[in-house]
């Protein structure tokens, strides 16, 4: 098999590249060849016993796209994207990436013709949505987005509904939940504080929290966002049926609810390493996402996620923390 990951240098890429070189298979099937694109080379893993191959590409470029797709590959992860704030401050950006590039990959793909219809995974978001929500958003709500990530992230899954619906790929979108706790330094997202308030206290650093107590949202791992995509790659697309857009199972909690956990499990003194600073943008940002849903139909086709937030951080200390916090 052989498998292209769009954005494999980011830290859900690498999560997967690491999973599927331990692997050494996907779904039953043995991966004879990985390529890892990103707009700087990835670093190629160690130990893996197929053909790496590293390049540095701008998805938005349609050329270097096609030569990419030129080869083939079996099954193709679109992870690649400019983050929810940044997209917002830089409206052209978040175009030319998430939307633009989006499309010189399915574009790319639909170019060879000849019968090739590659599984496309493409993560999407629960930013998709917007106001007013319902108490549970399921699978068929509106897709209103109230950001220009969201409306960037909609916009691709019609595309790719409608390029598989005309066969020129086989393909499924899922919408992430947001994902904590991300290891490493913060990134331009919004949601950014979710992590930030988890990662920095565990580790004996303040961390600032830019919205109230009160704000809702949900959240998954990302040892579950990987468990997510290599179970879409496998997914059978008669059960997947016209809809092919779906909402992964998340937790949904508070952020005072994300503290207790803190506390639960690290004590008060990491607790108490959290200091609220508001940020007006970021609270305006997180305002227009929807906080709960219903995900019967992923838990219906098999996608598992964290029954709890600590659980979520649980995981966090395990694979980033080598087990254990900073008291």
């Amino acid at each position: 098999m052989d498998i292209l990951v769009i954005g494999a240098a980011g830290m859900i890429g690498r999560k997967l590249t690491a999973r599927l070189v331990d692997d050494g298979a996907l779904n039953g099937r043995p991966i004879g060849k990985l390529t890892l694109v990103d707009v700087n080379a990835p670093a190629k893993p160690d130990k893996f016993g197929g053909t790496v191959e590293s390049v540095a590409a701008d998805i938005a470029d349609s050329a270097a796209v096609r030569g990419i797709i030129g080869a083939r590959p079996d099954v193709i992860f679109h992870l690649a994207a400019v983050v929810s704030a940044e997209a917002e401050l830089d409206f052209e950006k978040g175009m030319r990436i998430n939307l633009d590039g989006s499309r010189a990959l399915l574009e790319a793909i639909r170019a060879i013709g000849d019968g090739y219809r590659p599984r496309l995974v493409f993560t999407s978001s629960i930013a998709v949505f917007g106001a007013p929500f319902s108490d549970a958003i399921a699978d068929d709500f509106h897709l209103t987005p109230l950001t220009s990530y969201g409306t960037q992230k909609a916009i691709v899954e019609l595309l790719l509904a409608d390029y598989t619906r005309r066969g020129f790929v086989d393909g499924i979108g899922i919408r992430l939940p947001s994902i904590v706790v991300r290891p490493g330094r913060p990134n331009k997202a919004a949601s950014g504080f979710f992590s930030s308030i988890i990662r920095e206290p565990l580790a004996g650093q303040e961390a600032v929290l830019p919205v109230e107590d009160s704000v809702l949202h949900w959240h998954a791992s990302p040892r579950a966002a990987v468990g997510f995509l290599v179970h879409a790659a496998g997914l059978d697309a008669g059960k997947l049926g016209p809809r092919v857009n779906l909402t992964m199972p998340g937790v949904c909690c508070t952020v005072a609810e994300q503290i207790a956990a803190l506390r639960r499990i690290g004590g008060d003194k990491v607790a108490a390493r959290i200091r609220r600073q508001p940020d007006p943008l970021v609270a305006r940002i997180v305002a227009g996402w929807p906080r709960r849903f219903d995900p019967r139909r992923a838990l219906t086709l098999g996608f598992r996620g964290e029954a709890s937030f600590d659980d979520i951080i649980r995981v966090h200390i395990e694979d980033e923390l080598g087990g254990k916090i900073v008291n």
